[in-house]
């Protein structure tokens, strides 16, 4: 079947592009593989009238919203592969074996994070290993908080974590901290502590505290990271976009956020640095006014289907 636009990736920004291109009359699928990056968090935070309410729900009910559109088609899948089309726009590959048309792409798949192997660590993302402190700071502060120095942006967010409770920089052995960013971190009442973290410890999800070489513990409610963050998805760079290979590991675009590509819209705002990973949900909210001029403007060439009966 062919649509006016296809979505790879049902969460937020997804499903954000999704309401904007129905109410535009186009025909939309909507491609996911039911694995959005939020699922590691129990609540979301700092969202207009959904503060506290779990990832999995919004997207639910956001998903439920758009079913009242008979243009809108969900088909759970994984796309693995697409290619220009010259006669329709782009031809998807699915895991399924099946094969679907679109006059127009809009990639919100998402990004990886890629985590320290610290034992204790992944099993806690989301929980008490954390990245983002407008998103679960508040839940924490005023408690022991600790930030693991994995790049040099590391120092810059441990001053900023400064600001829910008292920190302290782990800096695993890294010895490359400048001596200009050791006064910033002294003057903020950062704590640096130069030992290797062996484990993370404490009861279940929770986090008590970090072992040190030397047999050593480090008491400490909330570890925060910088993760460094991959595609999920080889579709860009199979479409041809041109890439970013740096920390944000992200396409580049235009002024307007449309790829290299024509007729290909990136929206997966999880791929920004890390110190604007903070306003990643509201980005995605606002993006939606951004789609409906985009995709306005780039089907002005291409009529409107027939209406559905």
């Amino acid at each position: 079947m062919h649509y006016g636009a296809m979505i790879v990736g049902g969460s937020f920004a997804g499903l954000s592009a999704a309401m904007q291109i129905a109410r535009a009359r186009r025909s939309v699928c909507v491609v996911d593989s039911g694995t959005p990056g939020n699922r590691f968090a129990a609540a979301s935070h700092g969202f207009f009238g959904q503060d506290g309410a779990p990832p999995l729900s919004m997207i639910a009910q956001a998903r439920e919203r758009l079913l009242a559109y008979p243009n809108v088609t969900f088909v759970a899948a994984t796309a693995l592969a697409a290619a220009k089309n010259s006669s329709s726009g782009f031809l998807v590959t699915l895991d399924k074996a099946e094969q679907l048309s679109t006059a127009k792409m809009v990639l919100a798949f998402g990004v990886h994070d890629e985590l320290p192997d610290i034992p204790g660590l992944r099993a806690r993302w989301g929980a008490s290993v954390l990245h983002c402190p407008y998103c679960h700071g508040y839940e924490f502060g005023g408690q022991r908080l600790g930030v693991l120095y994995w790049m040099p942006l590391s120092a810059h967010q441990a001053q900023l974590i400064a600001d829910w409770g008292p920190t302290t920089l782990f800096l695993n052995g890294d010895e490359t901290l400048e001596d200009s960013e050791r006064a910033r971190l002294q003057a903020r009442s950062i704590a640096i502590e130069s030992g290797h973290v062996i484990v993370l410890e404490g009861a279940a999800l929770q986090l008590e505290s970090v072992r040190l070489d030397g047999d050593r513990l480090a008491p400490i409610d909330a570890l925060y990271l910088a993760p460094r963050t991959h595609m999920r998805s080889p579709l860009a760079g199979q479409l041809g976009c041109a890439s970013d290979d740096g920390r944000r590991s992200c396409v580049t675009w235009n002024s307007l956020r449309l790829a290299s590509l024509i007729w290909v819209l990136c929206i997966f705002t999880e791929g920004w640095t890390p110190a604007m990973r903070m306003m990643t949900k509201r980005v995605k909210a606002r993006s939606s006014c951004f789609i409906r001029m985009t995709t306005s403007w780039s089907w002005w060439p291409i009529p409107l289907p027939p209406a559905r009966a």
